[in-house]
């Protein structure tokens, strides 16, 4: 086995003991038996836990944020696909919330390459939905930030896919609110306060 098997098999141990059981439970050991990774080479490549939470928060955004924006791509209603993959995604055997919440649940603001991870995926995920919201809408993207996050919450405890149609009716809401006769009603009323 080279490095780079190493590697992979490493951080999908990683992946799935801290994702199921979470990172302060689970030790280099246990990832080193479930990798069948040598110790030794384990420490060459991550030379501390620190350093094998990152990569597996790294490796796990960018999967996660490719799957979102190939569900989005295309679509007629994008802000509804974002519900819709996040629906599945609340589906899927073993879902237990966001991970990076989870590690930010775990290790506060304890490092910070890590903590550097949790907010830069944060940040890549309003962006996407920031481009949904299209041009000049930063407060609708604030808000479809919570709905996603929130709804995520509420599956970490209940999963499926109702925290996600949920969360979809209300970016509807939004949305409408934010468009068309929304964007009508919002000017009729600052006509009148104008008027006073």
């Amino acid at each position: 086995m080279d490095d780079e098997e190493a590697r992979t098999r490493l951080l999908d141990a990683a992946e799935a003991l801290f994702y199921a059981e979470g990172i302060q439970a689970v030790g280099m050991d246990r990832i080193r038996a479930e990798s069948g990774v040598p110790l030794k080479r384990l420490y060459r490549i991550f030379p501390a836990k620190e350093s094998l939470v990152t990569a597996y928060l790294d490796r796990r955004d960018r999967r996660w944020m490719a799957g979102l924006r190939d569900a989005v791509a295309g679509a007629a209603d994008p802000v509804a696909a974002v519900f819709d993959w996040l629906a599945e995604w609340f589906s899927e055997p073993g879902f237990r919330g966001c991970a990076f919440l989870n590690a930010y649940g775990e290790l506060g603001a304890g490092p910070a390459g890590i903590l550097d991870v949790v907010r830069r995926h944060k940040a890549e995920l309003r962006a996407l939905l920031a481009e949904l919201a299209g041009p000049d809408r930063d407060g609708l993207a604030d808000q479809l930030l919570i709905l996603v996050e929130g709804a995520t919450a509420v599956a970490a405890l209940t999963p499926g896919p109702a925290p996600a149609r949920h969360a979809a009716e209300a970016a509807a809401t939004l949305v409408r609110a934010r468009t068309g006769d929304g964007d009508r009603d919002r000017d009729l009323d600052l006509d009148l306060d104008l008027d006073r």
